[in-house]
């Protein structure tokens, strides 16, 4: 696809949101939009920067992430199997670290992620520590891939995975403090954006056509889902983890009866 075939897609795709916001703003609210040329100029900066950023998911990233798939799964690559033998499946390990590094390392510089973190610890006045939620929430992602990872190669039913993540949420939500939950749920949701998820698709739709019984359509998709879970799952175990390290270092009545 070219550049202005991007260009044109995009064009159709926020002319629909220009058009509600500027219906409102002049059919019901009846005013005028302030600052108009700056605002125009904003859309023209947008429209470009997102035709820009699709060519370069077309041209590089789904590319590289499907060949890191199929050169990590390869036979050459792999451990060499005596004859008749089945390959198992950790004769796969460095997919699940180039996994887990790829998943840990986009989600660190997540844009969308970064300005959550540091929203978090202006509003909560330092209670929250931005690089530590950025940390926990890497973490999450990174395991989620992983595990998204070894599902295609064992071949296994995404259900149980996502039920067995929402089984352990819901346990995580009814003992985690109260002040985190939304926390964490939007943490789950603001690492699969711009940088993380055409890696993760590419890698998994790569993977899934470089090993041989598994389908595309079956066994590609169904990581993005992984990776929205466990990050809600590790900031979680982090607030938990930071309430029980603070009730232990806050000294105990009778100590201080004593002295």
């Amino acid at each position: 696809m070219s550049f202005f075939d991007t260009l044109w897609s995009t064009l159709l795709d926020i002319l629909p949101i220009a058009v509600i916001i500027f219906g409102f703003q002049y059919l019901v609210i009846r005013q005028g939009v302030k600052h108009l040329p700056r605002i125009l100029v904003g859309f023209v900066m947008v429209l470009l920067g997102l035709s820009c950023f699709l060519l370069g998911l077309e041209q590089a990233l789904f590319p590289l992430g499907e060949l890191m798939a199929v050169q990590l799964s390869s036979a050459e690559f792999l451990p060499a199997l005596a004859e008749s033998a089945q390959r198992h499946w950790s004769d796969y390990y460095w997919i699940y670290i180039f996994a887990f590094t790829i998943g840990a390392s986009t989600t660190i510089a997540e844009p969308s992620l970064i300005a959550v973190s540091l929203k978090a610890g202006e509003i909560s006045g330092g209670t929250i520590n931005p690089l530590m939620l950025r940390i926990a929430v890497a973490l999450g992602m990174a395991f989620g891939i992983t595990l998204g990872t070894w599902r295609i190669v064992m071949g296994l039913p995404l259900q149980w995975l996502v039920l067995g993540a929402y089984v352990l949420v819901i346990a995580q939500t009814l003992r985690s403090p109260r002040t985190i939950i939304p926390l964490a749920f939007d943490s789950g949701g603001v690492t699969t954006s711009t940088i993380t998820v055409p890696i993760i698709t590419a890698l998994g739709l790569g993977l899934a056509n470089a090993i041989p019984g598994r389908s595309p359509v079956m066994d590609g998709f169904g990581m993005i889902a992984l990776a929205c879970l466990f990050p809600i799952i590790t900031v979680m175990g982090y607030a938990q983890l930071a309430e029980w390290q603070s009730r232990r270092a806050r000294p105990h009545p009778l100590t201080q009866t004593e002295g």
